[in-house]
């Protein structure tokens, strides 16, 4: 059988390691097992959404458009333009936005539609920049696409941050696309504005694009973190060009609680959203109409995204009383992770599951294989907050037992 030879060359998923990791491995007897490996929110969404799908259940049998509705594209247009301060029209509904099922799947695709598919005079394939520990769809998409990817290591010297800058000027030219997780998944940490100012400029200089995954940004303990467009838009004059060199992705599935509805976005510049809808009409799962018409309103409504940020703090707060001192234990930024320093992080996860029931996810498996790759989350594992206080209190407490 003949399959594209580039699968060969896809990371292993994380969460396959994992399984194969506690293969064989059974929790203590009498205890109740707690996962903290995945970041899928558990607290109920607004009531509000059930209705709205109940509501526009007719609308189950049209084809939905690639585009979505106007409703939706204006409802985030506006939340951009309010949350982040953007100048009027900065982002125009019809032109910078497309809805996406999800952001994964758009993230991947996004690469197929700006990395050329050869080096061209220099022969060498395109490169795409990639933070070390990793979202793995970065790297993937990069692979799929034809390009190499380039893992840029974002430890606890670097801030938690990738620093593309510190490339040579030869990779930056070959550079087609660099991704960006802001608060990072794992470690919570947010690019500061002057950060985001520095990339956009260096995307400019080397004319490559940068892709943002923002999912996590209303998930945050003190600031508002800052944000890519807005950080294009205070370039001035040169924000249109800034703006053709910059796309962001944010989703409902943190910010809402509702992975289930894959509902997410992608925004930039007027160029960059013509050439992924024109790649989208060929391969791309567009949300329904009624899931258009629930993620039109979840972006409007800030009360739910209020109590549900109130949650996570207490959740944090539960996980600082725990671990303040151990660990090397700190408050992210932004999302609902800790990122732990237990000296083996895969030896950790493997007694965390045989002694405390308590399931987590090795660093290095958010790191590409390889001694000196996955270095950055080599001694690391990585914890979601989740559960209620009380179960995350518990888990936090055996898992000291168990670590001490």
């Amino acid at each position: 059988m003949m399959l594209n030879p580039r699968l060969e060359h896809l990371l292993p998923y994380p969460f396959e390691r994992l399984t194969a990791l506690l293969d064989g491995i059974a929790p203590p007897e009498g205890v109740t097992p707690i996962s903290l490996s995945l970041g899928e929110p558990r607290h109920a969404p607004p009531d509000f959404v059930a209705e709205i799908l109940e509501n526009g259940a007719a609308d189950w049998g049209r084809y939905p458009p690639l585009r979505g509705t106007e409703e939706f594209r204006q409802a985030v247009a506006d939340w951009l333009a309010g949350r982040y301060a953007l100048p009027p029209d900065f982002i125009a509904a019809e032109d910078n936005v497309l809805p996406v099922a999800g952001t994964r799947e758009a993230i991947f695709m996004f690469a197929l539609a700006t990395v050329p598919g050869d080096g061209g005079d220099s022969g060498a394939p395109p490169l795409v920049l990639v933070p070390n520990p990793l979202y793995h769809v970065y790297a993937g998409a990069a692979v799929m696409a034809g390009a190499e990817p380039v893992y840029v290591a974002a430890g606890a010297e670097d801030g938690f941050l990738p620093d593309f800058a510190a490339l040579d000027a030869a990779a930056l030219d070959r550079t087609a696309l660099a991704y960006l997780c802001s608060p990072a998944n794992p470690q919570g940490a947010a690019a500061g504005a002057d950060d985001l100012r520095v990339l956009i400029e260096l995307a400019m200089a080397h004319d490559f694009v940068l892709a943002v995954d923002e999912c996590y940004s209303e998930i945050y303990y003190a600031d508002p973190p800052p944000g890519t467009l807005a950080a294009a838009a205070g370039l001035g004059a040169r924000a249109a060009e800034a703006l053709e060199h910059v796309v962001v992705f944010n989703s409902l599935s943190k910010r809402s609680s509702v992975p289930g509805l894959r509902s997410g976005f992608v925004a930039g510049g007027r160029g960059l959203i013509a050439a992924f809808a024109k790649l989208r009409n060929f391969a791309s799962v567009q949300s329904p109409l009624p899931v258009i018409a629930a993620a039109a309103r979840l972006w409007r409504d800030e009360d739910h995204v209020d109590r549900s940020r109130r949650r996570y703090r207490e959740r944090l707060e539960v996980a600082a009383e725990a671990l303040d001192g151990h660990y090397g234990f700190y408050r992210p930024d932004g999302g609902f992770f800790l990122w732990l320093d237990v000296g083996d992080g895969e030896e950790a996860a493997r007694r965390l599951w045989r002694e405390a029931g308590v399931r987590v996810l090795p660093g290095s498996y958010l790191c590409p294989p390889g001694d000196e790759l996955s270095r950055p989350g080599a001694g690391f594992i990585r914890l979601a907050l989740v559960h209620e206080p009380d179960t995350i209190g518990e888990a936090l407490h055996r898992a000291r037992r168990v670590l001490n």
